[in-house]
């Protein structure tokens, strides 16, 4: 049984806090300030990569250095230019860093996307964003049919007929390709997160989000020299960037990094195997690990085990101490501002707490005019800008971006969504959203992205999409249906609309569960009333004993 060890990177939290002071740099390249960096003075390993079938891959940071230098080049010699945006749809391999830091190398914004994405998915974020560049593997190639005229650079690991092949591109690369200069403000990257309404939101942060992001590396995943991280985060998510690539990079750590179907049993032996000191995985995978045998596996070099995206339940971080030795530091996030509260090393934790705010960071529960509120009181868990870790705004949304703040008496507030309350002591707790976004298993879906792929359906006349607890998923997409005349409402079309969304849209989207009704709850205006739907079925959740843990 591994032993908690001592915290390496903060001994005293309300220290820490007090004395902390931003230093961003004026400029500031990812590629160049942290990769090339230590590249030249502190070369170590930077990723090891294994898959399903035993393949295994190692770079140092200097090979990095020289291949996403040449994948920058190769960028460059497309017409590819700083400010241009670069859809990289990659799995869990390694060309999926080299990319990413690639583009940043050469000041293009890239915009990490996952391979779940449908073809309807990419034309809207090729559009959208303006993209001018590519990169995914060959057989995913087809799902960019519909935008293959509007996009001027296409590169296909593996090859497909419109793409040119990224190896060859990499091989005639310039190895010492020269980066380019950012500067802090500068948009350097941006995700797509969905809300609970129309289509998924851009967020654009700037190179100096990409600086601040190493604060929860340092404090939360409390990373340095000779650590090995894996963070099974997907890589079109936000938590893959602070937790995968550039939170541990910038501690010198090393990543690990796994291309296979989710196993426990396998999930452990690989812990063993290749010796990883901080293990971040989403509540949802550790419930399934911890009873897959975790005390029958060395797991002594494990330090460190971090959570995120959804609330823990109690009973899986107490089985899970059992049998490592090791707690569980849950934190929280959002993709606009990246990790804002956590619990840390060096602090006793509180059960149910999201814990406190990473030194930099002031953050509130507000009322709706921007007022503080006592401890106990519930409100709007805020973070005070400006600060370096948000973001530039919602792509081309002014509008959207600024109704997502309030002005307060000590200036604006970014409000995230969800409600909580803080205790006497600075802990943060979470009480449930303020809108319709469904997180399940870590996963953040918009109910109405759910919806029209159901109403793409001929036998759908209605629908509304809520979040159903769940105890292993914390949520699940449940969709309640009114059926068109001549439709019956049976398990057989459940099964069949269920299909439907997965083809319509991304797969992990669609409805676990499906109930049909005669008419769906509204308002005098005729708006659906989601939230009589979401409290049936946490009052239905009650009644079974069902937890409801599930939070952003």
């Amino acid at each position: 049984m591994a032993p908690r060890n001592k915290p390496r990177n903060m001994t005293d939290y309300a220290e820490t806090a007090r004395t902390f002071r931003w230093q961003v740099p004026e400029r500031f390249n990812f590629a160049a300030d942290v990769v090339d960096r230590l590249a030249r003075e502190a070369d170590g390993p930077a990723l090891v990569w294994t898959n399903a079938e035993g393949e295994e891959r190692r770079f140092s940071f200097s090979d990095m250095s020289r291949l996403t230098s040449r994948f920058a080049s190769a960028l460059a010699a497309r017409g590819i230019r700083k400010g241009d945006r670069v859809l990289v749809m990659l799995p869990r391999i390694p060309e999926w860093q080299v990319a990413i830091v690639g583009c940043l190398k050469l000041g293009a914004v890239p915009i990490p996307s996952i391979e779940m994405l449908t073809a309807k998915d990419i034309a809207y974020r090729v559009r959208h964003a303006g993209v001018r560049a590519v990169i995914a593997r060959g057989a995913h190639a087809a799902k960019f049919a519909d935008v293959m005229d509007e996009v001027p650079v296409r590169l296909a690991l593996g090859g497909a007929p419109g793409f040119e092949p990224l190896e060859a591109a990499l091989d005639a690369g310039d190895p010492a390709f020269p980066a380019a200069e950012v500067a802090a403000d500068d948009p350097a990257i941006l995700y797509y997160t969905s809300g609970s309404t129309g289509q998924p939101k851009g967020v654009l942060h700037a190179s100096r989000g990409l600086f601040s992001w190493r604060g929860s590396a340092i404090y939360w995943l409390d990373l340095g020299p000779g650590d090995t991280i894996w963070c099974t985060a997907d890589t079109g998510w936000s938590k893959a960037g602070t937790s995968i690539l550039f939170g541990p990079w910038s501690c010198g750590a090393a990543s690990f990094f796994y291309d296979g179907p989710f196993d426990p049993k396998e999930r452990l032996r690989l812990l063993e195997t290749y010796g990883v000191t901080v293990y971040c995985a989403p509540g949802t995978e550790l419930f399934r690990v911890v009873d897959a045998g975790a005390a029958e596996h060395d797991l002594s070099r494990l330090r460190h085990t971090v959570s995120s995206g959804e609330t823990l339940n109690p009973a899986v971080a107490g089985r899970w101490e059992a049998a490592t030795g090791v707690p569980i530091l849950e934190a929280y996030g959002q993709t606009e501002t990246l990790m804002t509260l956590l619990n840390y090393p060096c602090e006793p934790t509180r059960e149910g707490s999201m814990g406190k705010p990473l030194p930099g960071l002031d953050m509130a529960v507000i009322d709706g005019a921007g007022n503080r509120l006592p401890p106990g009181a519930e409100g709007d868990i805020a973070v005070l800008t400006p600060n370096p870790q948000m973001m530039l705004g919602y792509l081309d949304e002014p509008e959207r971006t600024a109704n997502a703040h309030v002005e307060g008496p000590e200036g604006r507030w970014f409000v995230t969504g969800d409600l909580g309350m803080m205790d006497e002591d600075g802990y943060f707790y979470h009480r449930g959203r303020n809108d319709d976004v469904i997180n399940s298993a870590g996963y953040r879906i918009g109910p109405s992205e759910v919806e029209n792929a159901l109403l793409d359906h001929p036998a759908v006349q209605e629908c509304a999409a809520v979040a159903a607890p769940h105890a292993e998923r914390g949520e699940i997409v449940k969709a309640f249906v009114v059926l068109r005349r001549g439709f019956c409402g049976d398990d057989a079309l459940a099964a069949a609309l269920q299909d439907h969304v997965k083809r319509v849209t991304a797969p992990y989207k669609y409805p676990r569960a499906i109930e049909f009704l005669d008419e769906l709850p509204k308002t005098m205006t005729g708006k659906v009333q989601r939230k009589v739907l979401r409290d049936l079925e946490k009052a239905r959740a009650a009644e079974r004993k069902v937890p409801d843990v599930a939070r952003a």
